[in-house]
């Protein structure tokens, strides 16, 4: 993503923003799959600038989600040029759309709604030292929610991408 086309940005790049007082700063705290297994832990949040919220928690995957990741070959190997895409070392993140997730003050975990184990190991992760582009957003949502991937196929402009119930962090 070139930087005269970037809106995205980890919240922590971003001096003069912080999170609304009404909300909690989940940053540190411990991710669950629906079923109360563990996903990692949430390493930053990701902010829309010009629509001045966020859109996703950045995850740093748990060891154990990677090295199952590793012992079978599966779906979520994408293409490119005709090569495939195999994780690299580094490639130890994820995002999750602030609205697929529950957020429990109390105990300080975040759990992802309707989205299982398997999905998150099957989900291409990222290197966290390079941004990722809407390419890889929409190949995410794709296997998040497979029932909707046409809504993430169109070109539209952010407004309109992240005006959907998958970013309602309400």
């Amino acid at each position: 993503m070139g930087n005269k086309d970037k809106n995205l940005y980890r919240l922590d790049e971003l001096s003069d923003y912080k999170v609304a007082s009404n909300y909690s700063d989940v940053t540190g705290w411990k991710i669950v799959d629906a079923d109360n297994r563990t996903i990692g832990k949430i390493d930053n949040l990701w902010v829309n600038k010009d629509m001045q919220r966020v859109v996703y928690l950045d995850v740093n995957v748990d060891k154990a989600l990677i090295e199952d990741s590793k012992k079978e070959v599966h779906d979520a190997i994408e293409y490119d040029n005709g090569k495939e895409f195999m994780y690299t070392e580094g490639d130890t993140h994820i995002i999750i759309p602030i609205g697929s997730v529950s957020i429990n003050k109390d105990t300080k975990i975040v759990m992802a709604n309707g989205i299982g184990y398997d999905t998150f190991r099957k989900t291409s992760r990222y290197n966290r030292l390079h941004n990722f582009d809407r390419d890889y957003e929409r190949n995410v949502l794709r296997s998040y929610y497979p029932a909707d991937e046409s809504g993430f196929n169109s070109d539209s402009d952010d407004d309109t991408f992240y005006n959907r119930r998958e970013f309602d962090g309400r």
